[in-house]
C-alpha cells in the first residue's frame, strides 16, 4: 500500500508540474507577442506563422457545415464567424469518457458564461439515436444553456467527414478510417475566430481544461 501511495504522489506531482510549465510557456509566449500555433494536419504538429510569411494564406481551415442543435436551430459557420469555439464529439448515452467530458466542458461554459465571443460545440456520433428532443433531454438534466454551448446532430456521413478531415478528430487515425466506422475520442479541439485549429487537449483531464481556459484568454487577447 505504501509503494502505491508514493507512486501515485509521484504521478500526482509529474501532472501538476507539467501543468505549471504548459501555463509558464504560456505566459512567456504571449508576454512576447508570440501567438498559438496552429494545426495544418492530422497528427497535431504545432506551426508557429506569422502574418508576415507567405504560409499565413494557406493555413488550414474548417470546412463549411450546418447541422441542427439540441432547440431545432441551425448552426453553421455564418453564426460562428468571428467568434472563438471548443469542439468535442459525443453520444448521449455514453457511459464512459462522454460523463466526464461533459462535466470539463461546464466549466469552460461556466467559466466564459457572460462573454458571447466564445461557444462550444458538442457534435454526436449517434445522430440516428440523438435526435434534436434527445439532445435538448440531454441538455436541461446537464444544465447546459443553449446560448453558449450547441449539441448538434445530422447526417452521420456529414459529421464523421467534418470531424475527421476538418477538425482532425482522431488525430491522424482518423484520416484512413472508413465513415462506417464509429468515432470516438477524447479530444477537445480550440478553434480561433477564423476558423482555423489553436489548440488539441485531453477532454478528460482537469489540468488540459485549465490549459483550454488558458489558450482561449490567450486568443482574446491576440483577437
Amino acid at each position: 500500500m505504501k509503494r502505491v501511495y508514493l507512486q501515485q504522489r509521484l504521478i500526482s506531482g509529474s501532472l501538476l508540474m507539467l501543468s505549471w510549465l504548459l501555463l509558464s510557456c504560456g505566459t512567456e509566449r504571449e508576454e512576447q507577442g508570440i501567438p498559438l500555433p496552429f494545426y495544418n494536419s492530422a497528427d497535431f504538429t504545432p506551426e508557429w506563422i506569422s502574418k508576415s510569411q507567405p504560409e499565413y494564406n494557406n493555413i488550414h481551415e474548417i470546412s463549411g457545415f450546418s447541422f441542427q442543435n439540441q432547440e431545432g436551430e441551425i448552426v453553421d459557420n455564418e453564426r460562428l464567424a468571428g467568434k472563438i469555439h471548443v469542439v468535442d464529439f459525443f453520444y448521449t448515452s455514453c457511459p464512459s469518457i462522454c460523463p466526464k467530458m461533459t462535466s470539463n466542458l461546464s466549466k469552460v461554459m461556466q467559466e466564459f458564461r457572460t462573454d458571447p465571443d466564445v461557444m462550444l460545440l458538442s457534435f454526436s456520433v449517434m445522430p440516428w439515436v440523438d435526435s434534436v428532443s434527445v439532445l435538448k433531454s440531454y441538455a436541461d438534466i446537464k444544465g447546459i444553456d443553449a446560448n453558449r454551448w450547441h449539441l448538434l446532430t445530422g447526417p452521420q456521413e456529414e459529421i464523421y467527414e467534418l470531424a475527421r478531415t476538418s477538425y482532425f478528430a482522431e488525430k491522424e487515425i482518423g484520416m484512413s478510417k472508413d465513415v462506417n466506422e464509429f468515432l470516438h475520442t477524447e479530444n477537445f479541439i480550440l478553434i480561433d475566430e477564423e476558423g482555423r485549429i489553436r489548440g488539441v487537449y485531453n477532454g478528460t483531464l482537469s489540468l488540459e481544461v485549465t490549459r483550454l481556459i488558458s489558450d482561449i484568454r490567450t486568443l482574446q487577447k491576440l483577437g
